[in-house]
């Protein structure tokens, strides 16, 4: 599938072509009736509640606003308009019609749309339920895993399935056979026999192998569902007499190859296949109080320009796939970056704040997994401290300028930590980015603690082994230049197997599984002839043919 027009990730809920949202005492009822002929490109239609790009858009929409708009919804109802059918997964022609980097690029948006959820039942307080009224099958029963509490309908007919590998010759793209047996601690033989068998389980058995939590009968699964819905509404600790804050469009600029954000620029060079992202830091002093930061909304600045940079990276990934490095810089007051990480420190508690902590949270976690080379530029000027200098860490290598540069009036540039990098943003490994960067010296972690605040320039910051290199401004520009050249050389595809390996050491968790085992595995499979080969079985599902398989095991 030949891509067209840009892809845009910006909604609202008035835009919505496949989700209706309804609010009612505490929850809120994400209902899926997806529009079959309202697919992202033409070719295909989203039947039997089948979904594309464009469904999980307006999806990872609601979840977001949700948090951030409606601090009294404590519990969160995923359910279908279709009579028997819940969802029927990634739409099959969809995939057959898309693009390599499409499909890869779609099954990692909507792992994080996923991962999303769980994030908000876990960490603020709006528990997700999902309620089947029939046939869950393969991305349809993964977005079910990815609630906390599954009720089924027991009727005989409703049924949840993993069924890529019988059908597809693929594996579930969005984390389901991790979450059988991480999440759900479905047994190892259970689940192979549940990924093997295309018609899946349904009733007793699908209960008793942790596959659902209840089983309800068909006429009581709205009233139970509602019930059960309440029930935990009630007992969230989210505050329910808080006023929420809308998140209007984040506004951007497209002229040639430059894309201006409020707090953001982005600049593409296409013959050297990188863009350099140039974040802003704030014009002014940080609010007063949690009050201050409620009444500036989305305009609070961290707020504001984590929402440029998360539009930013699904732009440039979807839609500018051979550009393949990302330069990371910054400009702006490093004193009034602290000032803010300081007022977020200090209303962590308040419910808003802890929404722009964890969006943040995510934000970062988009960036490690972006398959893309990321290289931090830390100059005269920039203004790399705390939240900011986490761009800094998540990079696979960072220069900083020892010095400053001939007939520049501008100081040499320094970096500063503060309590942010201790602890607010975790890698998907669980660990911080220090954490993760100090594996064989834990005790560094804790010394760089008596560090915070103070402003290190190269030779310290080197020291200390925050950055990878201080050349100073003769060897500047030519040591820059060659790393995004070379990076530019080298194979796509190994580079992205490299960078992925090397960024997630420590403890292996879910997340990690999901990301870099499940999501390099289907990388492959998406491009063996057993799946999208002119006989594999992604081509020829529902043609009635035969696939004909490559034998070998490799």
């Amino acid at each position: 599938m030949a891509d067209t027009a840009p892809i845009d990730f910006r909604t609202e809920p008035s835009r919505y072509r496949h989700w209706k949202l309804a609010l009612e005492n505490g929850v809120a009822y994400l209902t899926m009736d997806v529009n079959e002929d309202g697919g992202l490109k033409p070719g295909y239609k989203l039947k039997l509640n089948s979904y594309d790009l464009g469904v999980d858009i307006e999806l990872a929409d609601a979840v977001q606003r949700l948090r951030f708009e409606h601090p009294e919804i404590g519990a969160v109802v995923i359910r279908s308009q279709r009579d028997r059918i819940f969802c029927s997964g990634a739409n099959i022609n969809m995939l057959g019609l898309s693009t390599h980097d499409h499909k890869v690029n779609f099954c990692k948006f909507t792992n994080e749309t996923r991962l999303a959820i769980e994030d908000a039942s876990i960490h603020s307080g709006q528990t997700y339920i999902c309620s089947i009224n029939g046939i869950a099958a393969g991305g349809g029963y993964e977005l079910a895993l990815a609630c906390e509490q599954i009720l089924l309908a027991d009727d005989g007919s409703s049924a949840v399935s993993l069924p890529e590998l019988p059908l597809l010759a693929v594996l579930p793209g969005t984390g389901g056979l991790t979450r059988l047996v991480d999440k759900r601690l479905v047994r190892r033989d259970h689940a192979d026999f549940f990924c093997t068998t295309a018609e899946g389980l349904r009733g007793k058995r699908a209960k008793e192998w942790r596959l659902v939590d209840r089983l309800v009968p068909p006429s009581k699964l709205v009233d139970e569902t509602k019930k059960t819905a309440e029930d935990v509404a009630a007992k969230s600790s989210r505050p329910k007499d808080a006023k929420g804050i809308a998140l209007p469009a984040v506004e951007r600029s497209i002229e040639g190859d430059t894309i201006r954000y409020g707090h953001l620029t982005v600049e593409i060079d296409r013959e050297g296949r990188s863009a350099k992202l140039r974040v802003n830091g704030p014009a002014t002093a940080p609010p007063a109080d949690a009050a201050a930061i409620h009444a500036q909304g989305a305009a609070f600045w961290p707020l504001a320009l984590a929402r440029d940079l998360d539009d930013a990276m699904m732009h440039l990934r979807l839609n500018e796939t051979e550009i393949g490095t990302w330069v990371l810089q910054s400009q702006g007051d490093a004193a009034l970056v602290e000032a803010y990480d300081a007022l977020l420190a200090k209303e962590a508690s308040n419910w808003l704040v802890r929404e722009i902590v964890l969006y943040w949270k995510r934000t970062l976690k988009r960036l490690d997994v972006s398959s893309r080379s990321l290289i931090a530029l830390v100059e005269p000027g920039s203004c790399f401290t705390g939240t900011l200098f986490e761009l800094v860490l998540a990079a696979d290598r960072s220069y900083m300028l020892d010095g400053v540069f001939d007939g520049s009036n501008l100081p040499a540039a320094t970096i500063r930590l503060t309590s942010m990098n201790f602890g607010p943003y975790p890698m998907g490994n669980g660990l911080t980015r220090l954490a993760t960067r100090f594996l064989a010296e834990p005790a560094h972690v804790d010394e760089l603690e008596e560090a915070i605040g103070e402003a290190l320039d190269a030779e310290a910051a080197d020291e200390a082994g925050l950055v990878t290199f201080t050349p100073d401004d003769i060897d500047w520009e030519d040591e820059v230049r060659l790393a995004v050249e070379e990076r530019a050389g080298f194979s796509p595809d190994g580079l992205i197997g490299m960078e992925a390996n090397l960024r997630f050491p420590g403890p292996e968790t879910m997340e990690t599984k999901i990301f870099a085992r499940l999501s390099a595995w289907q990388n492959w499979i998406f491009q063996r002839p057993n799946a999208t080969g002119p006989e594999g079985a992604l081509k020829l599902y529902g043609t009635g043919k035969q696939s004909k398989y490559d034998r070998k095991r490799a």
